[in-house]
């Protein structure tokens, strides 16, 4: 491949990967501020856990994001990828702006909602696109980074929430009052939270013009060409009759759910969980969240971007897994109230967010199926996940408010380490191949 169509590639790559960094960041924008907002609209007598488990089962981390990856990986397939691009943001700032001017638990409901069926419609879009136009040697560089752009988000937004809720506090508080013109003092606590969100819309409308910039795919659009009945199927029917196909889905699936249901709820209730459970301050508690994702950003790329299409992907996997399930034992069993288990567990946590099961399923969800419904099969492993995360998110915050951490850090160890030896058995060896040599040895010379 020339250096420039290289470069083209790159570029793509970093557009789309705005996409992964909105995703996370609608994710932990809310669970920034999820004491901050349970505050002002009324405290936990009136917002109790359930509802915050509530706001986590229809945001971008849970339901919302499952509805938006089943509609939009059907859209992707059939009108294109770059379709979603042209609109989707729009979307995503529609919800955004709900969230920014909320001012009860409807409207933050909604707002969350519309944001979450965003990030779900170009999800699977954005790695399909990413795989569909890198070149072979760099297929796992450019997931790596779109990765990168997926913890960058969260470390960002986590930054800012420790300067709202810490050295700038007193500043944001005054343009709070002069805005608002309030001085409640839930209300200006919450001010900082609405920023953050601000944040978000402007990235999304950066994002949305550069996307709308984009190439079509060169693959999708070959796809689209092929006029053989076979071809014209509908694509979730053959997901589910294809054996091949129905093995796959349960692999992926395997890890991703497992992991996620993790991974999930620390990314919205993590932060409350320190303050709850870990008696640490809104402010320590959002510090603690930025060095863990700036962590995760760093071995993101250095981890993963620059090591998944050179070493052995089985080994890789294994190593950056068992990082995860490392840190939740420390917490879990030397105790979250410990200094020395807490720094150790968003160390831990940190290193294994960059090259664990997230950037892998990125990767290989992106790999192991054809063209016709590359996008499809996406949409309909992140509607299974995120739609049972959006249940396990009742689940998790019952757990926590009736047993305890300790009880809820045994069910994280155990769902981690059925997510390392599902992946560990069954790694595909996709590595050095073109996407159109993986269908081949997978499905056969028609499906190409």
């Amino acid at each position: 491949m020339t250096t420039e169509k290289k470069q083209g590639s790159l570029k793509s790559t970093i557009a789309v990967s705005l996409t992964n960094y909105l995703d996370a960041g609608a994710i932990v924008a809310g669970a920034s501020g999820l004491t901050l907002w349970q505050n002002y609209l009324g405290g936990p007598g009136v917002i109790t856990e359930t509802h915050l488990g509530l706001l986590n089962a229809i945001s971008a981390n849970c339901f919302g994001a499952a509805i938006g990856a089943i509609i939009g990986g059907r859209l992707a397939d059939k009108y294109g990828r770059k379709t979603i691009y042209t609109y989707n943001m729009l979307l995503y700032m529609l919800g955004v702006l709900i969230v920014i001017i909320a001012s009860n638990f409807p409207m933050l409901l909604t707002g969350l909602l519309i944001t979450g069926i965003s990030v779900g419609v170009g999800v699977p879009a954005s790695w399909t696109y990413i795989s569909e136009t890198s070149e072979v040697g760099n297929r796992g560089r450019n997931i790596g980074i779109s990765q990168l752009a997926w913890s960058v988000g969260p470390a960002i937004i986590f930054l800012l929430g420790w300067l709202v809720a810490g050295p700038l506090k007193e500043s944001v508080h005054s343009l709070g009052a002069f805005i608002l013109n309030t001085s409640d003092e839930a209300s200006l606590n919450l001010f900082g939270n609405r920023l953050i969100f601000c944040i978000l819309f402007i990235v999304a409308l950066i994002a949305w013009l550069l996307q709308r910039q984009l190439n079509e795919s060169q693959e999708w659009k070959e796809a689209k060409q092929v006029t053989t009945s076979k071809k014209r199927e509908n694509s979730y029917k053959t997901l589910f009759t294809n054996v091949i196909n129905v093995k796959t889905i349960l692999y992926l699936v395997g890890i991703y759910l497992t992991w996620n249901f993790v991974a999930g709820a620390m990314g919205f209730f993590m932060p409350h969980v320190y303050e709850t459970a870990g008696g640490l301050s809104n402010e320590t508690a959002n510090f603690l969240q930025m060095f863990m994702w700036g962590l995760t950003a760093l071995f993101s790329f250095v981890g993963f971007a620059m090591l998944a299409d050179k070493v052995n992907q089985r080994w890789l996997y294994f190593f950056g897994t068992l990082l995860g399930v490392l840190a939740w034992v420390v917490l879990t069993f030397v105790g979250i109230k410990s200094t020395a288990a807490l720094w150790s567990f968003v160390i831990l946590w940190g290193v294994h967010a960059g090259f664990g099961v997230q950037a892998f399923y990125a990767l290989w969800a992106s790999e192991l199926f054809p063209a016709r419904y590359r996008a499809a099969a996406q949409g309909v492993m992140f509607f299974i996940v995120r739609g049972l995360g959006a249940i396990w998110s009742f689940v998790f915050t019952g757990v926590f408010a009736a047993a305890g951490f300790y009880t809820a850090g045994v069910l994280m160890v155990i769902l981690m380490l059925v997510s390392l030896f599902v992946g560990v058995i069954s790694t595909p060896k996709t590595q050095g191949k073109s996407l159109k040599q993986i269908t081949k040895e997978r499905y056969g010379e028609e499906n190409v």
